[in-house]
């Protein structure tokens, strides 16, 4: 070989080794089936195997979900990698065989169709769309309950098309329950997913496990004779029963008399089966289609799925699909996303603009841009005190193409009443469109949250108040649980407030039987309702949030001793009936005393500063709110 021959050789070695997928591109294939749209390098043949265990999980499920709402707004889409070399750059672990990422957008699948691993990538996939049916059906079960039964339904599995089993015992559960103790149900029953057997590694092993043989006894132990009280278990706490309450009232025994059985389960070490079938074999290939795919669709999708898995490799790969063609409306919409994620609003609409233009009939496409449209203007605590009426025409105008496009998908309803909220009109159609589309979607607690905000802002007190009631009781989203809790104590306080306005207006004689109207704010901001509900400062005061410390008490007078960003400031007042007190938090306790305070107090204070600089008194204090710990008196 010469010389030059040799050189042309090495250099085209590098150039393929350095741009694989220029010189040695896979074959990339998208099959969509009735329910799933999967890509993937591997052969269409895998592709079609994997649609259709799919498929089956899911018609299995619809046997088993028998009120479930199977067919989800969202959509999901499946990437599968042939082999571990292609599918190392989307792993989430070295470890991973396969995973679901859920969004309120796209639900994406990613696993790989070699079986080099010990993990079963289909035991992951089929425990987290168990999560979604859940989802889809009630927005208010117990921790345990959706772990159990998401890890009971991981099992499934079917073979000649026909013949199902559910309920295979999970080894590593098994041998830990055999080797440990079980946790007492009550501990069990008050899991949630910020406690620490939810997220410590060395607690979460014996809460999975104990979920899954608790679920596994009630399904399947007795030969299934608690399955009938199971279901009204869920239906009682759907309807917001306590715990407690539920449980006696389904199951007709105690935590203990259940914790006996269930000890007695585990330790005979026998776990049934639930084997079925099909009357006839279960067979979907005939509804999927398959097509090729450019590469730049496929880096567009590879860019969207790290997209959605918030890794930072995203952007290469959808810049890289732009590059190979620059009409690819994916990669557009991807980018517009990722622009708004990191606050540039102005590059998110170019990029979404062209989106528009390369695929008009997406629904995902005109709801991208116009939450690209309602993030303009709103500063870093995600707040927005309005808009301007063209961008507000023109968010509505993309949210209603959305809806027409595709009437079930949530989420642009979501953001229309926010719009609606934030610019003070159309509230009716807010509640019209909330409500309907909750009726498709009974688990969307965040919906039935937004519909709240929309009572709130009409002065429907009472419905507010029913609904936020219900959400305080939920038992699936702490952190929305606390934001009910929230934004009832402001609830109250903004209805005092109203009253207290009214009062005055009918004493003074100046009632002209208006209500004042609720300053509209970011829904991300719970203390907003709450600091419209506070005293006023009148002329001279200066208001600050503080901690209150110690209330000391001499022949005269009283000092308030609070802590400030500064250090403390030390407030005087003649007596207790000189100040205007009042509590919006359960903190404060039921009265006011001389002494430290324990725990210190979160409260909103007004005084007069003091004109002599050197006096140790800051001032003469006015008024003392108490407030949450977690409010705050400036949009920060």
């Amino acid at each position: 070989m010469s010389r030059r021959i040799l050189a042309r050789t090495v250099c085209l070695l590098l150039i393929c080794l350095a741009a694989k997928s220029v010189c040695a591109k896979d074959v990339w294939t998208s099959v969509r089936s009735k329910n799933f749209l999967l890509i993937g390098n591997a052969s269409e043949k895998d592709i079609r195997q994997v649609a259709e265990r799919l498929e089956q999980f899911r018609q299995v499920a619809a046997h088993l979900f028998t009120q479930a709402n199977l067919d989800s707004s969202v959509p999901t889409t499946v990437v599968i990698f042939k082999n571990d070399n292609s599918y190392r750059p989307f792993k989430p672990t070295a470890q991973t065989a396969g995973y679901f990422q859920p969004g309120p957008d796209v639900n994406y699948i990613a696993l790989k169709t070699d079986a080099g691993d010990a993990q079963n990538p289909f035991s992951v996939i089929f425990h987290e769309y168990t999560h979604l049916l859940i989802k889809n059906t009630s927005g208010n079960v117990p921790t345990w309950f959706n772990e159990g039964l998401a890890e009971y339904y991981s099992t499934f599995t079917i073979s000649a098309d026909q013949k199902v089993v559910i309920g295979k015992p999970i080894a590593h559960h098994v041998y830990l329950l055999r080797n440990g103790g079980l946790l007492p149900l009550k501990t069990l029953f008050k899991v949630d997913q910020e406690s620490p057997y939810y997220n410590e590694r060395e607690k979460q092993s014996i809460f999975y496990a104990e979920s899954w043989a608790l679920m596994h006894y009630l399904i399947l132990g007795n030969n299934g004779q608690r399955v009938e009280q199971l279901g009204k278990f869920l239906q009682l706490i759907d309807r917001d029963v306590p715990m407690e309450d539920a449980f006696q009232q389904a199951f007709h025994t105690t935590f203990e008399d259940m914790e006996r059985g269930l000890r007695d389960y585990v330790r005979s070490d026998r776990y049934p089966i639930a084997p079925g079938h099909f009357e006839r074999k279960v067979d979907n290939d005939r509804e999927m289609s398959a097509t090729s795919l450019s590469e730049a669709e496929v880096q567009a999708y590879l860019g969207d799925l790290l997209l959605h898995s918030y890794r930072v490799e995203a952007e290469s790969y959808l810049q890289r699909a732009l590059s190979l063609d620059p009409k690819v409306a994916l990669a557009h919409a991807a980018l517009g996303m990722l622009r708004v994620r990191e606050g540039k609003i102005s590059a998110a609409r170019e990029s979404l603009e062209r989106a528009v233009e390369a695929n008009s009939q997406n629904y995902l496409i005109h709801y991208y841009y116009a939450y690209a449209l309602s993030r303009e203007g709103m500063d870093e605590a995600q707040q927005i005190s309005g808009y301007d009426p063209d961008t507000a025409a023109r968010i509505r105008e993309e949210l209603k193409k959305a809806i027409q496009l595709r009437p079930d998908y949530p989420e642009s309803y979501n953001l229309l009443a926010f719009v609606n909220l934030v610019t003070d009109s159309n509230l009716d159609e807010s509640i019209d469109l909330l409500r309907r589309i909750l009726a498709s979607s009974p688990g969307r607690n965040d919906l039935l949250f937004t519909l709240a905000q929309v009572y709130l802002h009409k002065q429907d007190f009472k419905t507010a108040r029913e609904i936020l009631e219900k959400l305080r009781q939920n038992h699936s989203d702490q952190r929305l649980r606390k934001q009910a809790e929230s934004m009832l104590t402001q609830l109250e306080a903004r209805a005092e407030q109203i009253d207290r306005i009214e009062a005055t207006q009918k004493a003074n004689g100046s009632g002209d039987g208006s209500s004042t109207k609720v300053v509209t704010v970011d829904p991300s901001d719970p203390s907003a309702f709450l600091r419209q509900a506070l005293r006023r400062p009148g002329a001279g005061e200066r208001q600050v949030q503080a901690l209150l410390v110690r209330v000391d008490c001499d022949g005269n007078g009283i000092v308030f001793i609070v802590r400030v960003k500064d250090g403390l400031l030390k407030l005087r007042a003649d007596n207790f009936q000189n100040v205007s007190m009042l509590s919006f938090s359960n903190d404060a306790g039921r009265e006011i005393t001389c002494g430290p305070r324990r725990p210190e107090n979160t409260v909103v204070i007004c005084f007069v500063p003091s004109s002599d600089t050197r006096s140790k008194i800051a001032g003469s204090i006015k008024s003392i709110e108490f407030v949450p710990r977690d409010f705050k008196l400036k949009a920060s």
